[in-house]
């Protein structure tokens, strides 16, 4: 028993070594190229250093939460690579340990850290996100902030009155559950108008069921009712793209809470249940990296080198991440159903890393 502790310890102190070299390594590259690539828009706006340095400080947990399942993966087979290179398998094997036992400890500490990971991206990552957006679009760009998401809904202080939207689709720039709210000078509202959607179309919006009501002095609001009708107002669906919150910067009982709302209100959910799903899904690969890692490291008795460790690792999480991405899109569009489509790629890579556990002698 206390040779199994000894073991435990010893493997678990290289995995976490490991884990946290190669995580720091790929957040550092991460870093360094996002720099460069947003140096230019940062020198054309004149940011300052302070900026400059809270927006990547910000980034870092987001960067963190996307690069903790492909640090898994490499640490995996970094480990377990080592480990058979040098004989120590063999001599695990020799003493009546098996390879099983040798990866328990690594694979609970990664059973360990997913749900972890999770609740770090629920709590913290989408509050980071939101102020780096924040400091990129309004402090450095100098972009006015006319509205808001809020409550599920979003709010914006146009030019001629309050909007409130239900919905805004940017792929088809349709706006859906439209409110628009015009006031006089003294701020008293003199015209309401409620529509079922309003579409871009050719250079101006077409609003569609819509319900016209203004409000004039000592008299009774006066209600019209019209099938379509063309608006103008001064803003554009550039103007609403920077308001709609994004699957991806809401945590997911946020999401949850915001499918919920649209489902009740009789929108098509498809999109956001697929992304939904995908955030559990994109957790869980965390576990199933180890197991892949432990599999391919152990195929060959003399294990595998380092370059071969970060050869496999690469291919194995762009693959991941291509049919994940694939797959999602599909769920997305409605062409698969949005939760096999969010979780084919971790069914696959299950299967995958089935497949090569059995050919590992233990």
């Amino acid at each position: 028993m206390k040779l199994f502790r000894i073991i435990n310890r010893y493997i678990l102190s290289v995995f976490l070594s490991s884990l946290i070299l190669i995580l720091v390594s790929l957040i550092s590259v991460y870093l360094i190229v996002d720099f460069f690539g947003k140096l230019r828009m940062f020198i054309s706006n004149h940011a300052s250093y302070s900026q400059v340095l809270r927006f990547f400080l910000h980034m870092i947990p987001v960067i963190t939460t996307q690069m903790v399942p492909a640090a898994i993966l490499l640490a995996t087979l970094v480990t377990f690579g080592s480990l058979s290179r040098y004989n120590e398998i063999v001599a695990f094997k020799a003493n009546g340990i098996s390879i099983y036992s040798v990866a328990l400890p690594v694979i609970l500490a990664v059973m360990i850290m997913t749900p972890a990971l999770f609740f770090f991206s629920e709590l913290i990552v989408p509050k980071c996100l939101e102020k780096a957006e924040y400091i990129r679009l309004v402090e450095v760009q100098k972009r006015k902030r006319s509205g808001s998401f809020k409550q599920n809904q979003i709010w914006y202080r146009g030019a001629e009155g309050i909007y409130n939207f239900h919905i805004f689709d940017e792929q088809s720039n349709t706006i859906r559950g439209v409110t628009l709210n015009f006031f006089d000078k003294n701020f008293e509202l003199v015209k309401r108008i409620d529509a079922e959607k309003a579409v871009w179309n050719n250079g101006k919006w077409e609003f569609y069921n819509v319900f016209v009501i203004t409000f004039t002095d000592g008299n009774y609001p006066e209600l019209e009712f019209k099938e379509k009708v063309a608006i103008e107002i001064p803003e554009k669906p550039e103007d609403f793209k920077h308001l709609q919150k994004d699957a991806e910067k809401m945590g997911f009982f946020e999401l949850f809470s915001y499918v919920k709302k649209l489902n009740r209100e009789g929108y098509d959910t498809t999109r956001y249940i697929a992304d939904l799903h995908s955030k559990v899904a994109m957790n869980v690969i965390c576990i199933i990296f180890v197991l892949l890692g432990i599999g391919f490291s152990l195929r060959k008795e003399k294990g595998v080198t380092l370059t071969q460790s970060i050869g496999a690792g690469v291919l194995i999480g762009f693959s991941y991440w291509l049919v994940h991405a694939f797959s999602l899109s599909l769920g997305r569009a409605g062409v698969l159903p949005p939760i096999p489509a969010a979780w084919a790629a971790d069914f696959i890579f299950v299967v995958v890393a089935y497949l090569v556990l059995r050919r590992v002698h233990t």
